[in-house]
């Protein structure tokens, strides 16, 4: 690449090229999108009907979240090879971003099961063709700066965090508030708004990207000298392996949910499941044909694609952690938090939330003000469709801040009737349109809180459901929506509550990208002080960092009796456990994406790039098998349990990374 040719480094933003700003931003609504739909994916299922949700059991849904996860990660490598061979980078991102964006339009239409498993698998086909080339993509703009790398991969990192920001905060605010296909459907717009504006900016990156990758046959050696590497083609039995482990691997990710949501189970076999076989079996054969390809590489190449296969290593075990902020956390979120302040708890959140929320919006509104100045006139149509973008956004945080200074809380009380069990036990049930109150009930009224924006008078009568079927969490139905369904529950405004709240679920979310946002900086400064840890150190601290989070939320748990399904402990473990989460994130994340950029042969980065996201696959999926046993550890031990397993498992993997800090330095050949 000349960079004196390539207009990709002629103007600069913050630093950096003004055309990485391109690829700031593309990333930025994709991850809107994405993170977006990822908050509202599993609160949507396990939501009662009678609010558009579906009412799956906890273990379902977070089956099909943990499938969509690993699949949404398995995908990659096919795309990257794609790119590498016929369709160049831009081709394949302008193909992906397509294909998501209409992935997103499918699942707005959500109460159709057609068109969300549609949207599901469009969104799986999109990423495998977007996700490893904007990552390499960068690896190549910059290929003969590699000095410059990792300060790339930081910038392009927050525009990944600011779009989960955005995304989970907006989408998920929407959806929770509006209904599930207002949020499911925001993320579709910002997906096309992206996809639109890099398709009309792309020139900014001249030729590079165009077309398919050449053939490097160099590889940097310790005294960063290069030399001729011999390639390395597939053999039969490597294809042979390939075909085997796709087949074998995709059907045991996709039976998964299918067994339990479907009752259909590809994997039984005279009444016997063996799915725990055919998952090992799979991965010995992956390993074997890794292990196989690798040593027949030169031994320098050989050496940093073994670094490579440790440091995914240690990303299956980190992830498999950390996703459980999609899916159990959420949940304890949901059931197990107290979300409910008052009086001048209430007024503080709302002015801490206002800040948090504007802030970081007015910072990127800052970075696309000097990156306009750099390329309005020249990329005109792009950024007219950028700042178009940002006046939405700002007009959904202005209604979004106006919405929750408008919305009030209000006492109400519900018919019930008590029965006694055998036991002794005396169990109180709601009375809905559809119940038959048993002859031995002692009837009477509970009473709970509500959050509505429409002004109610006390003695005014709503309808209701119970959107757990617990008895804690209710929402006011309009008159269509209770007319629609028989589990509507008749409710009396008893007194309007001043000056209370609710924090939405999904709030907590966004808390890890505001981390990241206000953490970068400084972990990027310790990157490039003398103090910067090696690689192995890094991962290490990351995975300590982690486990520090879940010992928060270990702890705050510990008061939750045995096999509840509702609590209410503080909002500061949540908070501590994102906190933490986020710090480990940071030393992992970005610069996993950089070492593998400085380690891979330029001939196969995409490609290698979607290896590394095969093992967020693994990861992914292993965090679904292992958040969707929350019920059944809960049952059997406490929640706390469930938590302490995440603590002790990333301190382990910790150690190791520790124990193997001389081996890699030896095997990466002096790379940094």
């Amino acid at each position: 690449m000349n960079t004196s040719r390539n207009e990709f480094f002629k103007t600069q933003v913050l630093g950096h090229p003004s055309g990485l700003f391109v690829l700031f931003f593309t990333e930025m609504w994709e991850r809107f999108s994405f993170y977006g739909m990822r908050a509202l994916l599993v609160l949507f299922l396990v939501s009662a009907l009678g609010i558009g949700g579906w009412d799956w059991p906890r273990e379902n849904a977070l089956a099909l979240y943990g499938t969509y996860l690993a699949l949404l990660y398995l995908t990659p490598i096919i795309g990257g090879t794609l790119a590498d061979k016929y369709l160049g980078n831009r081709r394949a991102i302008i193909i992906g971003a397509l294909i998501m964006a209409l992935g997103h339009a499918s699942m707005a239409v959500e109460s159709n099961p057609f068109f969300l498993y549609l949207g599901l698998g469009l969104l799986v086909i999109g990423t495998g063709f977007f996700k490893p080339n904007m990552s390499s993509f960068i690896s190549i703009l910059y290929q003969d700066v590699p000095e410059k790398k990792d300060g790339a991969y930081t910038i392009f990192y927050m525009g990944v965090n600011a779009g989960a920001f955005l995304g989970i905060m907006l989408c998920g605010y929407m959806g929770e508030i509006l209904g599930w296909s207002w949020g499911f459907g925001l993320a579709g717009i910002f997906m096309l708004l992206g996809l639109l504006q890099f398709l009309f900016a792309q020139n900014i990156f001249g030729e590079v990207g165009k077309k398919p990758n050449k053939v490097d046959k160099t590889i940097e050696t310790d005294d960063h000298t290069k030399i001729e590497d011999k390639l390395n083609p597939f053999t039969l039995v490597d294809k042979i392996l390939i075909i085997i482990v796709a087949i074998s691997g995709l059907t045991w990710v996709i039976n998964d949910p299918l067994s339990k949501i479907g009752k259909v189970n590809f994997l039984e076999f005279a009444g016997t499941d063996y799915s725990g076989q055919t998952i090992i079996v799979t991965l010995i054969l992956f390993l074997y044909l890794i292990i196989s390809r690798i040593i027949r590489y030169s031994p320098i190449t050989r050496d940093k694609m073994i670094a490579v296969v440790i440091f995914a290593f240690f990303i299956i075990f980190f992830w498999a952690s950390f996703e459980q902020a999609g899916g159990s956390m959420s949940i304890f979120a949901k059931d197990y938090t107290s979300r409910i302040l008052s009086g001048n708890s209430a007024l503080i959140f709302n002015i801490v939330d206002v800040i948090i929320t504007v802030v970081p919006i007015a910072i990127i509104t800052w970075v696309l003000f000097l990156f306009f100045k750099q390329t309005f006139k020249k990329y005109f149509i792009s950024n007219l469709i950028l700042g178009f973008s940002f006046l939405i956004i700002w007009g959904l945080v202005i209604w979004k801040i106006n919405n929750n200074f408008n919305t009030f809380s209000y006492e109400i009380s519900y018919p019930t009737y008590q029965v006694t069990t055998v036991d002794g036990t005396i169990k109180n049930y709601a009375i809905t349109a559809e119940t038959t109150v048993p002859e031995n009930a002692v009837l009477g009224e509970s009473i709970s809180v509500i959050r509505s924006s429409t002004e109610y008078s006390k003695n005014d009568h709503l309808a209701i459901i119970d959107i757990d079927k617990k008895g804690v969490n209710f929402k006011p139905l309009s008159n269509e929506q209770a007319a629609a369904i028989t589990t509507n529950i008749t409710a009396t405004v008893t007194q309007k509550k001043e000056n209370e709240i609710q924090i939405p679920a999904t709030w907590f979310l966004i808390l890890n990208s505001l981390f990241i946002i206000a953490f970068a900086p400084l972990f990027s400064k310790w990157w490039e002080s003398k103090y910067n840890p090696n690689p192995a150190s890094k991962y290490a601290i990351g995975l300590f960092f982690l486990a520090i989070g879940f010992a928060f939320l270990a702890y705050g748990a510990t008061g939750i009796p045995q096999g509840a399904k509702t609590a209410s402990v503080s909002i500061i473990w949540l908070i501590l456990a994102y906190l933490f989460h986020t710090l480990g994130e940071l030393c992992v994340s970005p610069v996993g994406l950089s070492y593998v950029s400085k380690l891979v042969p330029p001939r196969m980065i995409a490609f290698m790039f979607g290896v590394w996201y095969l093992a967020l696959a693994i990861g992914n999926k292993t965090s679904g098998k292992m958040g969707s046993m929350i019920d059944d550890i809960t049952n059997k031990y406490d929640i706390s349990t469930f938590f302490l397993i995440f603590t002790f498992v990333p301190i382990i993997i910790g150690v190791i990374a520790l124990l193997l800090t001389p081996v890699l330095k030896k095997l990466m050949h002096g790379v940094k």
